[in-house]
């Protein structure tokens, strides 16, 4: 697996595509692409890689991801028809002015928090809603939705998917290098994995990993292995209620329940079993 630093095929004379995706599991390469995509959850449940952070996603949510921000849905094996409609668009998908017309003068915030990417967490059924419409408008009707759509999620509540932002876009050889790293630690975080093993797979020096891992991600590859095995351990604290928190812990990969609570509490702010009881 790779990074595909493509653009979203479409029309020469389409400035504006609407995508969606009924598949067993959602899209599962890391890639990146020009334009900015705002999707909704209309079925599914996983993990969000975007940028330098992990998240989970579940049915209901809705993401802006920004410009050329390298990301992938990883889908949980065994949860079937994912469902997701997004909205593909630039900055100057429709002039290189256009958005900076005083009538549009409210889309400016999406534009600057687009960059880092986004969660809505406010007014989803409203916007969902738009995402459902768009799908079948067409011409007029069409960009019209589309500006109320950018309305409605300016004004909404956000939280940011990620503190890093890339400056350039990643090249074929970093791309394919960092999917392979991502592929082998989505497959294999429950089980150890140490430094002079990942570093061989990438067929890298530590040293040269160390540092290849930390330009491109902004963290170690231990905080990043660390993060999806929380989250890893979220979703099952959500979803798996007849599981012990010493029995989440083992299956997300830590050796211990004391550096398990540990970690959780660092990324979450509180413990396991808090964070459980407070999505009941």
């Amino acid at each position: 697996m790779k990074v595909f630093p493509f653009k979203i095929p479409k029309p020469l004379d389409e400035r504006l595509l609407v995508q969606v995706d009924k598949e067993p599991l959602f899209y599962n390469r890391l890639h990146q692409h020009e334009e900015i995509q705002i999707s909704h959850i209309v079925n599914g449940n996983g993990k969000l890689l975007v940028g330098d952070s992990i998240h989970q996603f579940t049915t209901g949510d809705i993401y802006v991801i920004g410009s050329n921000l390298p990301h992938v849905f990883k889908s949980i094996e065994g949860h079937q028809n994912a469902h997701m409609i997004s909205v593909f668009f630039t900055e100057t998908s429709f002039g290189t002015d256009f958005f900076n017309l005083p009538y549009l003068t409210d889309t400016n915030t999406f534009f600057s928090n687009a960059k880092s990417g986004f969660k809505i967490t406010s007014n989803q059924t409203q916007i969902a809603e738009k995402l459902l419409k768009i799908r079948s408008e067409q011409n007029l009707k069409l960009f019209i939705c589309f500006l109320e759509l950018l309305k409605d999620i300016s004004s909404a509540s956000k939280k940011p998917l990620s503190t890093f932002i890339y400056s350039k876009t990643l090249s074929s050889t970093e791309g394919e290098r960092l999917q392979d790293i991502f592929d082998f630690v989505f497959k294999n975080f429950q089980q150890p994995i140490s430094l002079d093993e990942i570093a061989k797979m990438a067929c890298m020096t530590q040293n040269a990993f160390c540092r290849f891992f930390k330009q491109r991600t902004d963290k170690t590859f231990f905080q990043f292995l660390i993060e999806l095995r929380v989250a890893h351990a979220c979703q099952l604290l959500i979803s798996n209620k007849e599981l012990t928190v010493n029995m989440i812990a083992e299956l997300s990969g830590f050796n211990s329940i004391s550096n398990f609570n540990k970690k959780f509490k660092k990324i979450k702010g509180i413990t396991p079993t808090q964070y459980q009881q407070s999505i009941l």
